[in-house]
């Protein structure tokens, strides 16, 4: 064999085996950017549920406040229900926007970037909805036992507000103590499964899998 015919034939081996190797990395992408979309359905369910119950707590709301413009206590109760309601639709559908935009033929490092920039306002919007059930339960309830009552039988929710309002603000005083706690550097451990629990578990995974594919890529 010449030695031109050997260097031809070892270039068409060298450009078989770059396809080989373009083809693998290409399958590797598809399959952990599918993986990725699929962890990500868990936490898509979930935000159509708060959507869901942010409807049920505006027809509440609305349905309280209506009957009980007269009285001042389950009036107020029904405007705030009605408000979070709406507060926590909006925080759903924004979640659900998000993940819809999420661009999987982008370079991973930019898929990256918005997964990243999702965490942060599911994270921010899960605290505030979350957190506010310290407080929000109460007028939840009074919303559910004025539903077809009347003011005469409902006399007792004074108290019980006052008392319950009180629990509810002192449980939140302490969550918010504890969560700056944990985020001392000195509890690391303590820090990441923070972390990871506010995170939720599909997000924390579909991040994952981005960076197994971000690795390989950069190897």
């Amino acid at each position: 064999m010449e030695l031109d015919d050997l260097k031809l034939a070892w270039q068409t081996l060298d450009q078989r085996f770059q396809q080989h190797n373009d083809i693998g990395h290409l399958l590797l992408r598809e399959r952990g950017l599918d993986r990725a979309r699929k962890h990500l359905r868990p936490l898509w369910w979930g935000q159509v549920a708060q959507m869901l119950f942010g409807v049920t707590c505006v027809l509440l709301g609305a349905i309280c406040w209506n009957q009980h413009t007269d009285q001042l206590s389950l009036l107020v109760a029904g405007i705030v229900v009605h408000v979070y309601g709406i507060a926590t639709m909006i925080a759903g559908g924004v979640t659900l926007g998000m993940i819809g935009r999420i661009d999987y033929a982008a370079p991973v490092v930019r898929i990256q970037k918005q997964l990243a920039r999702l965490r942060r306002f599911y994270v921010a919007s899960g605290a505030a909805v979350g957190l506010a059930w310290w407080v929000m339960w109460v007028p939840f309830l009074m919303v559910l036992a004025g539903l077809g009552g009347n003011a005469e039988g409902l006399a007792w929710l004074q108290s019980w507000v006052t008392a319950s309002l009180v629990l509810g603000i002192a449980g939140l005083l302490a969550t918010l103590w504890f969560h700056r706690w944990s985020r001392d550097p000195s509890r690391p451990r303590l820090a990441k499964a923070m972390d990871d629990s506010v995170t939720g578990g599909s997000l924390r995974r579909a991040m994952d899998r981005l960076e197994e594919v971000e690795r390989f890529e950069r190897e």
